[in-house]
């Protein structure tokens, strides 16, 4: 596992917890289908159906770039699309009232080496 996949797999593990710690219940973790893969499914705490895309960076990576900017027009349309796709063959997860929407979260490793294994800045950005 390359070193970038690797901190991709920690974020998305600490995206998970933070998530379970804001009471949310996760339904699906790296759906992967055709059409696209999705990060997180979850219900929230008021029963919305939850994509979640999570970015994941070192701090200070890619020339002080932070997670969010990754997120252009194109990969949200795309997001958009494998929620959608997902939402209508799973139409039983779906709250009448509630509905679905996408999130993002993002995290920022901070520091370097075992003593700061686990720390990561995380933003939770609802129905982006």
């Amino acid at each position: 596992m390359t070193q970038k996949s690797e901190l991709g797999r920690i974020g998305e593990d600490t995206a998970v917890e933070f998530l379970k710690n804001k009471k949310y219940k996760i339904i699906e973790r790296n759906a992967r289908e055709s059409w696209g893969e999705l990060d997180i499914i979850a219900l929230a705490p008021d029963k919305t159906l939850v994509f979640v895309e999570v970015k994941t960076m070192s701090d200070g990576g890619m020339n002080g770039l932070k997670p969010e900017d990754q997120m252009s027009f194109a990969k949200i349309e795309k997001f958009k699309k494998a929620a959608m796709l997902y939402a209508g063959y799973n139409q039983k997860l779906i709250n009448d009232k509630r509905g679905w929407r996408l999130d993002v979260v993002t995290l920022v490793k901070k520091g370097e080496g075992p003593a700061c294994a686990g720390r990561f800045e995380v933003r939770h950005y609802e129905n982006i």
